[in-house]
């Protein structure tokens, strides 16, 4: 194909500087709830920026897509897509937002043309545009040659594929997705990838929420990470890892550690907390300067050598365990 993303300029063009999303002191409290789902999130995707959330299961990701879709509404605090309010400005909203929600909205006793066909007039879409568009949907998800073939006979993956372009189907300018990967085949995870770059490159501004962390490391330009309904940090990946330069030390071990090592390492004064995985190990501290010593020893204790040590973390995934293991313990 020589151009598998067909977008036409007008949705791409600028419009002025003004925020694809803006989230400002948004929260959710479900009804009998102890705590609420969301609590001030503050956020903003700037407009043609690939914008990341993560966070673990409960984290209020999943909330947080239910609100931006239109299907909660929040608690307090306000949504702004293209810098108008999302409950004031339903319609005119509506012709520029894409939504693919995490779980498959397609319907599996249609084909994926019908589907395609029926979710193209939900958005407006009528006659010969409406065919061009199915057709290039297709096209994008890669299943031209299943399109007349019912849903309820598709894999995951192409039941994925099917999902993103529904959400595409009215060439929108602003892509929200939750989940779009998960549980799917690496040939599909790849397409979808490569999709939502050519889309990115054609100027939609898309905002993503996943819990793989190459995902959001591969993908996205910021990245927000969320716990217990808040925003913990957010910046480039190149941002949090710096974040964490000056409060975490890795070791490499010569040797397997025992399991009893990470509880040990929890007890130390100063240290904050302390992940084991495999023969690596990294502590946060507030100074790891003062317990780096500390740290050697106890690793002795256990008749282990220590093959290298680093100050800072050196993956998102290390920081994300960092950030929500230490608040998850608070």
């Amino acid at each position: 194909m020589n151009n598998p993303c067909p977008f036409s300029m007008q949705h791409a063009v600028k419009t002025g500087g003004v925020a694809a999303i803006e989230l400002r002191q948004l929260s959710k409290r479900y009804k009998g709830a102890r705590a609420p789902a969301l609590n001030g999130i503050d956020l903003t995707v700037r407009e043609g920026g690939f914008f990341g959330i993560l966070g673990p299961n409960g984290a209020g990701k999943t909330t947080l897509m239910s609100v931006l879709g239109g299907l909660l509404k929040p608690s307090s605090g306000s949504v702004l897509i293209n810098g108008q309010d999302l409950h004031r400005h339903r319609a005119a909203i509506k012709r520029v937002l894409g939504m693919v929600p995490q779980e498959p909205a397609i319907y599996p006793t249609l084909t994926a043309r019908e589907n395609l066909e029926y979710f193209g007039r939900m958005q407006g879409l009528t006659g010969m545009h409406l065919q061009s568009r199915v057709e290039a949907c297709l096209e994008i998800a890669e299943i031209s040659g299943e399109a007349d073939q019912r849903v309820e006979h598709f894999s995951g993956g192409f039941k994925r594929r099917l999902n993103l372009v529904i959400g595409l189907i009215h060439e929108p300018r602003i892509l929200i997705l939750d989940e779009p990967t998960v549980a799917i085949d690496p040939h599909s995870r790849a397409l979808i990838h490569q999709r939502l770059r050519e889309l990115h490159a054609a100027g939609i501004s898309i905002l993503i929420s996943t819990h793989y962390m190459e995902e959001a490391e591969q993908l996205c330009q910021e990245i927000a990470i969320m716990h217990h309904g808040r925003i913990l940090v957010q910046g480039t990946v190149g941002d949090l890892l710096a974040m964490q330069r000056n409060e975490t030390i890795q070791m490499q071990l010569t040797g397997d550690p025992p399991a009893a090592l990470a509880q040990k390492l929890q007890k130390l004064p100063g240290l904050q907390n302390a992940f084991v995985s495999g023969r690596c190990v990294m502590v946060t501290a507030e100074r790891p300067d003062e317990v780096a010593v500390q740290l050697m020893q106890t690793v002795h204790e256990y008749g282990l050598g220590v093959h290298s040590m680093g100050f800072g973390a050196s993956s998102l995934e290390q920081v994300f365990l960092s950030l929500t293991e230490s608040k998850a313990e608070k």
